[in-house]
């Protein structure tokens, strides 16, 4: 059926979670779809559920945004070579991400440096995973990595493509902050979204990059400020958070100590709109499906922040800074969701005390564009209550 035609209803959620720090719980109890778009939100009185193609019974589970991965690097289709991993992104599906980020598709076998190649290659990868969805993730592509020699030109190229992100400053041989401050000046100014690399290096061929660079290089997000792996010092850290009005990424395959000192200090400063999340996955600790819970989670319980605006940092925050569609709960947005509910048998009241307490939730459902994806999560733990697809199919 074309997804066009397609209406969903689902109805008897216990809490709705809206991804909007503003207003992270709203009093609604169903929701309703139609053509992959959110059209209505509220009381099931009060909306229009005839004619649906699809019904979830919630049953008085949590219903959320899919997760957003901010930090991804992938390769080809669902598989990554650098763990030699095949169906990762479907796997992450299962930790309830419905979108990732590219941060450069820097783990290509051969992946050509010269400035010719770079160019077909991103704009091949934009290509090959807007074409193709694994398991209905949306994988936003096409990243690439900048090298000396580049000009506006390429970025003229590259934007007429379609190519809308830069992978990471520093993966490449530009390393010094005037000629990234011009590249990544260029990017923007032909609509691409950059990223830096923060803190030590990474693979071979990466290096250090240091405060000094992320603030002269001015990029859109500042990738993984808890490091990838190492993170910079304390003082170069609050530097950041205090000087950038940039997207302040924390990854789960960064130093999860810098990741407390970074949410406290962007607390302190009233920034904590700017905090987003990824995994930097795959890389070589490997594969996180459940990566992006596990943050939410970490910085709720360690960082004492209730668990429906930890929950924020993976879905509202990361749609602002990155221009999606997704990622929040209102009306016109993508009907991109995840419903979930307390583990079995983990502590807490409810779910999101068990969160606040450092307690992953289980997944009981994903979906993408308004078709469910997936049903009970062969990854979280198992879910207390799961809801239930009582009428339609899953994509």
């Amino acid at each position: 059926m074309d997804e066009r035609a397609q209406k969903l209803v689902v109805r008897n959620v216990g809490l709705m979670l809206s991804g909007r720090m503003e207003e992270p719980i709203l009093d609604a109890d169903t929701l309703v779809a139609e053509g992959g778009r959110i059209t209505g939100i509220g009381k099931e009185a009060d909306l229009d559920p005839e004619g649906a193609t699809h019904v979830i019974d919630a049953h008085g589970v949590t219903l959320a945004p899919g997760l957003i991965d901010s930090h991804v690097h992938p390769v080809v289709g669902d598989y990554t070579p650098r763990q030699h991993q095949m169906h990762w992104i479907d796997s992450t599906l299962h930790g309830g991400v419905t979108t990732m980020i590219s941060a450069g598709e820097v783990h290509m076998p051969g992946r050509p440096k010269d400035i010719v190649g770079l160019k077909a290659m991103s704009i091949a990868a934009q290509r090959w995973y807007d074409n193709f969805r694994p398991s209905g993730v949306k994988v936003h592509a096409g990243a690439p990595v900048i090298e000396h020699g580049m000009e506006e030109q390429d970025f003229i190229d590259l934007a007429a493509a379609g190519v809308t992100l830069m992978g990471e400053v520093g993966l490449g041989s530009v390393k010094d902050g005037k000629t990234a401050k011009d590249m990544v000046g260029w990017a923007r100014k032909h609509g691409i979204q950059s990223t830096i690399h923060t803190g030590g290096p990474s693979i071979p061929g990466s290096g250090l990059i240091d405060a000094d660079m992320v603030l002269e290089t001015g990029t859109d997000v500042v990738g993984h400020i808890n490091g990838g792996h190492s993170a910079l010092p304390d003082d170069q850290i609050t530097c950041l958070c205090e000087n950038c009005t940039a997207a302040l990424e924390i990854v789960h395959n960064g130093n999860e100590r810098a990741a407390l000192l970074t949410l406290n200090t962007a607390r302190e400063l009233g920034k904590l709109d700017q905090i987003i999340l990824g995994t930097d996955g795959p890389a070589g600790s490997g594969v996180q499906p459940l990566g992006i819970l596990r943050m939410i989670a970490m910085l709720s319980a360690l960082g004492n922040v209730p668990a429906e605006l930890a929950l924020c940092f993976g879905t509202g925050n990361t749609a602002r800074r990155r221009e999606l569609d997704c990622g929040i709960i209102e009306v016109g947005r993508s009907a991109d969701l995840v419903l979930l509910d307390q583990a079995q048998h983990a502590p807490g009241k409810d779910i999101l005390e068990s969160i606040a307490l450092g307690n992953l939730p289980g997944v009981g459902m994903t979906v993408i564009d308004g078709v469910p994806r997936t049903a009970r999560s062969r990854n979280t733990p198992p879910a207390t209550r799961l809801p239930e697809l009582v009428s339609g199919a899953m994509g």
